[in-house]
């Protein structure tokens, strides 16, 4: 009966710790509803002390409970200047600290320079007539981080369907209440020093990155195309003789010509003379040689085509033909010589 006793304060203890859990989870605000609307932001003109900080926004809580623990009594403000889904965690920039004073109020001079022996700079922050607001409850020490999961992302998605130019992100811990805002005019009063600096220092690391990947393409291209200097082969002296006389042309084969004219034989050889001779002289002595071959192969042929013409003719003249006779043909020059 004891041990029946145990189990089930066992149980109820267990559950009684679920419902503690739930119901702080649920007093922090994780189901609050998140209502946005574009109107007069919830501060005015404001001095605030802040440290300049450069990492993922997630590592942000430290900040915020260093500035706290100088000034308890104090609102915390949060400046996030960069969209995490596009700008990589680690180049992420955001300040944090805290309100000094709001309004036409001037900042408690002992609280200030409190705030600027731990290091934290001074600058204010101008009223903006119309800006992107919303709010979400602070009640717990884990409101912030609910608040965060649940803003953010739907505080992205109306500026971004309604294309508002609504940036930096401000998130300000004003009490019970988070206050998140996005300035729709004087953006660039929200900015502080170091996180100029920075962007132009990232912008020209940016630009130099640009200029090298373009000199790399140029240089990829010109050696794709072949229009950097290119290294010329030396070819020996040798070669070089070979691979000229590899390029001559080759030498016309001789035609077998019909029996000719003494005045068209001699213009023929006068022709061939001369061609060979320009040919002599354009060419060389290699051209020469080739010259006399083809000369006396054709004075062969004509020799051989003279011979049986005379042949032929001899055997008419000896089978005279018996309806007429068939008169002697008279030998040609070329028959006599």
């Amino acid at each position: 009966m004891s041990d029946f006793v145990i189990l089930l304060l066992i149980l109820l203890l267990f559950l009684c710790l679920i419902v503690t859990v739930v119901g702080f989870v649920l007093y922090s605000g994780l189901l609050s509803g998140v209502v946005i609307r574009t109107g007069a932001p919830p501060v005015k003109k404001i001095t605030i002390a802040y440290k300049f900080q450069k990492g993922s926004y997630r590592n942000c809580g430290p900040a915020f409970t260093d500035s706290c623990s100088i000034g308890p009594k104090l609102s915390s403000i949060g400046i996030f200047y960069d969209n995490p889904n596009v700008t990589p965690a680690d180049e992420c920039r955001y300040a944090v600290g805290s309100v000094l004073s709001e309004g036409e109020e001037e900042p408690d001079s002992a609280l200030q320079a409190l705030y600027e022996k731990f290091g934290y700079k001074i600058i204010s922050l101008p009223e903006v007539p119309h800006a992107v607001t919303t709010s979400f409850p602070n009640r717990s020490p884990v409101s912030p981080i609910f608040g965060a999961y649940r803003v953010y992302p739907e505080l992205n998605d109306y500026v971004t369907v309604r294309r508002l130019a609504a940036y930096p992100f401000l998130e300000i811990c004003k009490g019970d209440v988070i206050y998140y805002m996005c300035p729709l005019s004087s953006q660039n009063d929200f900015i502080v020093p170091e996180a100029e600096e920075e962007k132009k220092k990232r912008d020209g690391e940016r630009e130099e990155d640009r200029d090298t990947d373009d000199m790399a393409t140029v240089t990829g291209a010109d050696s794709e195309t072949g229009s950097g200097p290119v290294a010329r082969p030396v070819i020996p002296e040798s070669s070089e003789a070979c691979l000229t006389s590899s390029r001559l042309p080759d030498p016309p084969h001789p035609q077998p010509e019909l029996p000719q004219a003494d005045g068209e034989e001699e213009q023929e050889e006068g022709d061939h003379g001369s061609k060979s001779s320009a040919d002599s002289v354009a060419s060389g002595s290699s051209f020469e040689e080739l010259d006399m071959d083809v000369e006396e192969e054709e004075n062969e042929t004509e020799e051989r085509n003279v011979r049986d013409e005379d042949s032929q003719e001899q055997d008419e003249t000896d089978q005279p033909s018996p309806s007429e006779p068939r008169m002697k043909p008279e030998p040609t020059q070329e028959g006599q010589e």
